[in-house]
């Protein structure tokens, strides 16, 4: 099959082309707009494969997406703006990327005839005290971010309900693993580790999050799209629940650091408390979750401790002064 893999050049989205490129025999076509966390340098491995192919394009564009789109299969939709705090700063990006861009895909894939895949995120459901969330949870985001990605999913499910148009949505819990921009959670935290920052925890770090390292996402997302029933929604959730302040304690333990650089900061407005994902739907297509957050955490911080060529060029760039304004202090040298 030939794909066209939008967003590709992103945080999950390499992982997908990576993990697609060497398990199966598609073609895939990525297309990204190169903004901060989509970068090339993501994908320098798979370059060189002659089933590989780059847009360099917006999927607002139209134009750019129509020519891309020409003789794929299937659509499959990482391209998002993806950070809660940037949402709350400037939400404009977010609502063009994910309901105008959404809204053009759609539009090319319905014109072609393709299947259509959209990456989405536990965080629509907005936060749960206890249980987990399924498919027919009501959404109830709580930020511009989540907001603008539910807007999104149900532009996706009209659709396939107005148009017959053959849709999938697949939910993901929290992603970590290489290559993922350090202004999330883990990255920082292990980045800041390594240089002897400080380790800013939003509010008591008790806000829990079930984690799901990103290799295992990237299959989920395959399983769905080769064998998940059009107009459908999948969850997928991680295999451990582990809270922020216990994330960040066990990240300094694996990088050698010292518990003292932890640091409490004001919390951001409506952090939602807990996320949970059941996916009972996912595992009944024969996916499972294969890492458990102990080993996730371990590889994750042992690849960017080895991998500073990715990372050195973010912590000189204008990374540092996104970090200054979100934490009042720069970062070290």
């Amino acid at each position: 099959m030939r794909l066209l893999v939008c967003g590709g050049a992103g945080f999950i989205g390499s992982n997908f082309v990576r993990q697609r490129l060497a398990s199966t025999d598609d073609e895939l076509v990525v297309l990204d707009k190169l903004t901060y966390a989509g970068r090339r340098e993501s994908l320098r491995d798979v370059e060189e494969n002659p089933r590989f192919s780059f847009v360099h394009a917006a999927i607002e564009d139209a134009a750019a997406v129509a020519r891309a789109i020409a003789g794929v299969g299937a659509v499959v939709n990482f391209a998002a703006e993806t950070h809660v705090d940037r949402s709350i700063a400037e939400p404009d990006a977010f609502v063009r990327t994910h309901s105008l861009g959404t809204y053009v895909l759609l539009e090319a894939a319905r014109a072609h005839g393709v299947r259509y895949l959209q990456v989405s995120t536990d965080e629509v459901y907005g936060s749960i005290e206890e249980g987990s969330f399924s498919e027919s949870s009501p959404l109830e985001p709580s930020s511009p971010y989540s907001a603008t990605k539910a807007g999104a999913d149900l532009l996706v499910a009209s659709y396939h309900r107005t148009f017959g148009l053959e849709t999938l949505i697949a939910r993901g819990s929290n992603n970590y693993g290489p290559y993922q921009y350090p202004e999330k959670l883990i990255p920082l935290i292990v980045l800041n580790a390594l240089h002897g920052d400080r380790l800013p925890v939003y509010g008591d770090g008790r806000n829990v999050r079930n984690w799901l390292f990103v290799e295992d996402f990237a299959s989920a997302i395959s399983r769905v799209l080769e064998h998940g029933v059009a107009g459908e929604i999948y969850n997928v959730g991680g295999p451990d629940e582990v809270d922020n302040l216990t994330v960040v304690q066990r990240i300094v333990e694996l990088c050698g650091a010292d518990q003292s650089l932890i640091e409490f900061v004001t919390d951001r407005p409506g952090h939602d408390r807990r996320y949970s994902l059941g996916s009972e739907k996912a595992r009944a297509l024969g996916w499972s979750a294969g890492t458990r957050f102990e080993q996730g955490i371990e590889r994750t911080v042992a690849w960017y401790r080895d991998n500073a060529w990715w990372w050195e060029p973010i912590r000189s760039g204008a990374y540092r002064e996104y970090y200054e304004r979100q934490y009042g202090r720069a970062l070290a040298d």
